[in-house]
C-alpha cells in the first residue's frame, strides 16, 4: 500500500509548508526562529515525536477496549533531548498515564502493549530506506 503526502512551501522565501495528507489540508510545518522560521506550526520533529505519543495512545485504547477494561484515556507526555543528535543520538523518554486504570498489573501491561505500537517499532527496529528524487518544475 502506497500513500502520498504532499508538502508545498507557503510562501516565497519563508519556511512554513503546507501539508495535505488523506483529505487533511489544514496541517503546516515551520521551524523556530532561530533557524530562520516564523515558529507558526510544529516543527518536523515535533511531528515525529507525537507521532509516537499518538500511536503509543491509540495503541493502549484499542488493547484495553479489547480487555473491556476500564480506560478512560490517555494522557501522554514525549519528551525530547536534542542534545546529542549531532552525534546520531536522538532519545525520547515518553511518560503515559492510563486514566481510570488503578490496577498495578494493567497499568503495566499497557504500558508493555504501548511499546508495539507501530511507530515505536519502526523507530526502534526498522531499517527505513529513504529514497529522494527530484522533478522539473512544469510551471
Amino acid at each position: 500500500m502506497k500513500e502520498t503526502i504532499e508538502i508545498v512551501s507557503e510562501r516565497n522565501r519563508i519556511l512554513r509548508q503546507r501539508v495535505r495528507i488523506a483529505g487533511f489540508e489544514d496541517l503546516y510545518v515551520d521551524v523556530p526562529k532561530a533557524f530562520g522560521g516564523e515558529e507558526s506550526a510544529p516543527d518536523p520533529h515535533d511531528y515525529f515525536d507525537l507521532s509516537l505519543g499518538a500511536c503509543k495512545a491509540i495503541t493502549a485504547q484499542m488493547y484495553a477496549q479489547r480487555k473491556q477494561w476500564p480506560l478512560e484515556g490517555v494522557s501522554v507526555w514525549v519528551n525530547r533531548d536534542v542534545s546529542e543528535e549531532h552525534k546520531g543520538i536522538y532519545r525520547l523518554e515518553v511518560v503515559m498515564t492510563f486514566h481510570g486504570i488503578e490496577d498495578e498489573a494493567q497499568r503495566l501491561r499497557l504500558e508493555e502493549i504501548s511499546h508495539k505500537c507501530p511507530i515505536h517499532r519502526l523507530m526502534t527496529s526498522a531499517t527505513v530506506e529513504v529514497t529522494t528524487r527530484s522533478t522539473v518544475d512544469a510551471a
